[in-house]
């Protein structure tokens, strides 16, 4: 087996042009690992797929590429071996979301057809499957590594004092941030013609043959879904849908639809097109009450008497968050935010989201921002005022005061020294056979082995 895997390894695949009989190279082999060939259209392939998704190339060599192509094979050709599974349903949904996606950015399925060079739509699905299947199998087989690493106390002591004084990490600006959020509230009429447009859909669907798909492409206000006629697959043990969806989707029987049901999103229907083991496939039409004019008037109403309460000392920010805010993940904290990547109140001003950086860099401890309109998946409208406190500036890290950032720091740290150690012992072990072309790039891992 490995003689044939030595010399496919350096097979140039052509084709005879029949007027010419020119020879003409269509791909290579660039390197073999394991079980696993690394084409060289695949580094074309992965410059393309990082384009696309919109980050820039300009300094990135074609080694780099080549290189991390090698470390994704090794993981895929040990995640085999150690039996490690993906769900293959789970990698479809998110390549019908990425391809959509990416046809609505590039303008539609044709141009983006045309773009990856593909002869049919289903050509690339099956390499954007392909592609996701195996990055999966990549990050989970990494994941596999270092899940049990863990870090002691006297481990981040030793790491923070072994790194000179003059090397330690500089930490930005660090800040509290708060918020208080008022909804517009959604009046009852508005929730009975979401409800009855609901039933109607449902009625003409069972009584009159109507299609379920075609009322959720043209009337779903759920942009992520209607594309493809509503459809997800959800799995019982994994569902990112929200309790009363997974609640409404796992009692219907196939072919079932369901009663209008409301969700934070809305109201809506499901209907259950099949199920296959602990996957159901499911289709569902959403419909956002409308929100009038007056009710959002009220909502600016009411956060701007807020404000001017805080503003004149009548109350303080927290109190008022607790008080009147309609965000229930802050309300109780006094409206404080959560740093998604540290799971604590600070954040590094330079670090933070954009939009929320502009619109607090140039607040002042405890003062209240103007008042500002926002939304997001649930709420199409709503107002917010936003205040910052406890700032802490720059500084050269300190072991008390930052002891969270130090500990992450080292924990990257040891889990970085346990995949450099899982790499060379496996590229030692593992069939690897680069081609002559790349031979000469300057590679971080020994895949030479020298």
């Amino acid at each position: 087996m490995k003689y044939f895997i030595t010399f496919v390894s350096f097979i140039i695949f052509f084709t005879s042009n029949l007027v010419s009989q020119e020879r003409v190279k269509l791909d290579g082999v660039a390197a073999v690992i394991g079980d696993f060939i690394v084409l060289e259209s695949d580094i074309e392939k992965q410059f393309t797929q990082l384009n696309m998704s919109g980050v820039s190339i300009e300094n990135i060599s074609k080694c780099q590429v080549f290189g991390k192509l090698l470390e994704d094979k090794l993981y895929q050709h040990h995640a085999i071996q150690d039996s490690i599974e993906v769900n293959n349903s789970e990698i479809q949904s998110y390549v019908d979301q990425q391809i959509n996606a990416f046809a609505e950015q590039i303008g539609s399925m044709e141009k983006l057809i045309e773009y990856y060079k593909k002869d049919s739509e289903q050509d690339l699905r099956n390499e954007m499957f392909e592609l996701n299947r195996n990055s999966e199998l990549a990050k989970r087989m990494q994941q596999s590594i270092i899940e049990d690493i863990e870090i002691t106390p006297e481990e981040v002591r030793q790491f923070f004092n072994l790194i000179p004084e003059k090397e330690r990490p500089v930490f930005g600006t660090e800040l509290k941030v708060s918020q208080i959020v008022v909804y517009p509230k959604t009046s009852q009429v508005q929730k009975d013609k979401a409800i009855n447009k609901l039933r109607e859909f449902k009625s003409d669907i069972i009584e009159n043959g109507a299609s379920f798909i075609t009322k959720a492409v043209l009337y779903s206000d759920d942009i992520q879904s209607r594309k493809n006629g509503g459809k997800y697959i959800i799995n019982r043990k994994t569902s990112p849908m929200v309790k009363e969806f997974n609640d409404v989707a796992f009692s219907l029987t196939e072919g079932e639809i369901s009663d209008p049901f409301e969700t934070d999103f809305g109201f809506h229907i499901i209907y259950l097109e099949k199920i296959r083991g602990q996957e159901y496939d499911i289709r569902h039409i959403l419909i956002r009450p409308e929100i009038t004019k007056e009710e959002i008037n009220n909502a600016k109403s009411r956060i701007q008497n807020i404000r001017e309460k805080i503003i004149s000392g009548q109350i303080s920010f927290s109190d008022a968050a607790l008080e009147a805010s309609d965000e229930i993940q802050t309300k109780y904290d006094g409206g404080l935010l959560i740093n998604p990547e540290t799971q604590d109140y600070n954040f590094e001003l330079t670090k933070m989201d954009p939009e929320l950086y502009s619109r607090i860099v140039n607040l002042k401890d405890d003062e209240v921002s103007l008042i500002f309109q926002d939304e997001d998946r649930v709420n199409p409208v709503k107002f917010k005022i936003l205040t910052v406190s406890n700032r802490y500036d720059e500084h050269v890290a300190d072991f008390s005061k930052d002891y969270i950032k130090i500990q992450k720091l080292a924990l990257q740290n040891k889990q970085l020294k346990e995949i450099e150690k899982w790499q060379n012992e496996k590229i030692f072990d593992t069939y690897i056979n680069i081609n002559n072309e790349f031979r000469d790039c300057d590679f971080f891992s020994n895949w030479l082995k020298k």
